[in-house]
């Protein structure tokens, strides 16, 4: 279908003001412009219980979550582990604050979203082992983050669904139960090639030049990104991960992977649902302030963590 009108407006937008990608800044000023557009293009937040931020072990010193809380007394909650996006090379607590509070109210759940190593300085497998740590201390300690250890979620937008992904796989070879993997426009494979990455190559937010920019971060010169922990995708079994949910946007250069991502998982017995946003681009979940249909995507997450939470009958 033609761009969602609000989207093309922010396109042009974007374009008229002369806004540079992130492939073309250095990396800490697309660290900046990332976290300075954050709040607008979420616009108002909701009010949790409370957020509190804090530390917890991993494999090269402390790892910093923030913890939210939703409203109400009730207890134990269930929880959700969210990875935000960024490329694994920008974003962090404050870029996602707006989601993470989304889905802990919409949920209801305790939402702990973490504050993985980013590259260049911390390039392939550091947020890997990272999200892994700060998921699996998640599952043991939930009690002390008021949430049941038996109703555990991973969450993540694009190199965060990557991440959430991986520690999938990682929790079914560990014995680690999950209700629900939360995937969002997923990146899920080191290829440039498939019919989404020749379509909307440029024009449409992120770039197929800023994939290259991110993956060459994340990889460095030496980096394997055919290894199944940096492609999910390329996993030889899939069968007896969690249960997914896939969020794809229409104008997505990672549209295609996603999508082969459910196709995977179906072949392999795994319960998954994919929904496919016609109209919208990449990082639109993170866009409710400008793009009105985020909320439709955020309440469908929200809606499906509900139901994975559920008891079993």
């Amino acid at each position: 279908m033609p761009l969602d009108p609000q989207v093309k407006a922010y396109l042009e937008n974007t374009a008229s003001l002369g806004v540079r990608p992130y492939s073309e800044l250095p990396v800490e000023e697309a660290r900046r412009v990332m976290e300075e557009g954050a709040g607008p293009l979420f616009g108002p937040v909701d009010a949790v219980g409370a957020v509190v931020d804090r530390a917890v072990p991993g494999p090269a010193g402390p790892v910093r979550v923030r913890v939210y809380e939703p409203p109400g007394a009730a207890r134990p909650r269930p929880l959700l582990v969210y990875f935000h996006g960024g490329g694994w090379v920008i974003g962090g607590l404050d870029t996602h604050d707006g989601v993470c509070r989304t889905l802990a109210t919409r949920t209801p759940c305790v939402v702990m979203a973490v504050d993985y190593r980013l590259a260049p300085e911390h390039r392939f497998p550091a947020a890997v082992e990272d999200a892994w740590a700060a998921t699996a201390w998640a599952a043991e300690h939930a009690a002390s983050l008021g949430a049941d250890p038996a109703r555990v979620a991973v969450g993540g937008d694009s190199a965060g669904g990557n991440l959430a992904a991986v520690v999938a796989l990682r929790a079914r070879d560990w014995g680690l139960p999950l209700a629900l993997q939360l995937l969002v426009y997923p990146v899920m494979d080191h290829r440039f090639d498939r019919p989404s990455y020749r379509e909307f190559a440029s024009g449409y937010g992120m770039s197929r030049e800023d994939m290259l920019w991110y993956w060459g971060h994340y990889l460095g010169p030496d980096g394997d990104g055919a290894h199944l922990e940096a492609s999910p995708v390329r996993a030889a079994d899939l069968a007896g991960v969690a249960p997914a949910l896939v969020i794809t946007a229409e104008y997505d250069v990672l549209r295609d992977e996603g999508e082969d991502y459910v196709s995977r998982l179906h072949d392999a017995g795994v319960p998954v649902t994919l929904s496919r946003y016609e109209g919208l681009i990449h990082g639109f979940f993170r866009m409710p302030g400008t793009i009105a249909r985020a909320n439709e995507a955020l309440d469908e997450a929200a809606a499906a963590l509900a139901a994975a939470f559920l008891p079993a009958s």
